[in-house]
């Protein structure tokens, strides 16, 4: 698998970044198979988060045999610097190990919410704390949502965070003023010199009839965007966001199902242009930001 350099952090990460929300609500033998699958494709860069469910418990039982392999992300979704840095330390526990390589302040996808983390007394305080004390390598910054990119570049003119999880898709391509302010991120992240990753390569669009702070209807997957399942589709979709030379890797999709469709697309990719085509007829394809279902 294609690595690619992590930033100033200098990691060379695999292309495909493990997405552990996929273990999220499976149990460790289900789980143990797809780490077991990421690790045998090539993936070196786990990412999970506190909020992930159980996925932090499934992970753990692997740290005594890989912790050294492999290069190892969490989130705390705590806006507070106490909550915060009980989470991270929680998160350590849960991981089974004494330290992981990077802290992430977990959705913050507009200005209110990256107002809360980078106050006096907020998470981000807490995160240089565990730094300092060398529980985590850096700290780095996610976000979903329609202003995540402009919210991301106003995080980097406020701190100078290791890495940036933004979203990116061909779908939001199309949308000039979203495509705007990733282009205005990527400036920011090249001259800061910053580790790019991205989230929501294979979404197709909402669950059908999801409505924002109603349960998510029944659906297939187990990812709160309806994913695109096409072998073909995904491995346009996956092809298009690593044929961004500025991105060092994405995450894999919620789902345990969808891995391996990821891992072979990584392995074959298509031109640019044959990617965009078989994406141009997707039904209904739109960003999963419309009606999110929180």
């Amino acid at each position: 698998m294609e690595t690619r350099r992590l930033g100033r952090i200098g990691h060379q990460s695999s292309v495909l970044i493990y997405g552990a929300a996929a273990l999220g609500g499976v149990t460790q033998e289900v789980a143990d198979r797809s780490v077991q699958e990421a690790l045998d494709g090539g993936i070196n860069h786990f990412d999970v988060a506190a909020s992930y469910g159980e996925a932090e418990l499934r992970l753990g039982p692997w740290m005594s045999r890989i912790r050294d392999r492999i290069f190892l992300a969490t989130k705390t979704g705590d806006r507070d610097a106490e909550a915060a840095w009980a989470s991270i330390n929680r998160s350590l526990e849960r991981l089974q190990t004494d330290r992981v390589d990077l802290i992430q302040l977990h959705a913050v996808g507009d200005l209110d919410e990256l107002d809360a983390c980078t106050r006096p007394g907020g998470a981000l305080e807490a995160a240089l704390r565990a730094k300092d004390e060398g529980l985590v390598g850096e700290v780095g910054i996610t976000g979903h949502g329609p202003h995540a990119a402009e919210t991301h570049l106003e995080a980097l003119r406020r701190h100078p965070f290791a890495t940036v999880l933004t979203p990116l898709n061909p779908v939001l391509w199309r949308d000039s003023s979203w495509r705007a302010a990733y282009e205005a991120l990527v400036a920011e992240v090249q001259a800061q010199d910053v580790g790019l990753m991205t989230i929501k390569t294979v979404a197709r669009r909402n669950w059908p009839g999801s409505v924002a702070g109603q349960e998510l209807p029944p659906q297939e997957y187990a990812t709160w965007y309806e994913p695109l399942v096409e072998e073909e589709r995904i491995r346009a979709a996956a092809s298009w966001v690593l044929a961004h030379e500025e991105i060092t890797g994405l995450a894999t999709a919620g789902d345990v199902r969808l891995l391996g469709p990821l891992l072979r697309a990584e392995a074959s990719r298509a031109p640019v242009a044959e990617a965009e085509a078989l994406l141009r007829d997707v039904p209904e394809y739109a960003s999963p930001f419309v009606a999110m279902p929180w």
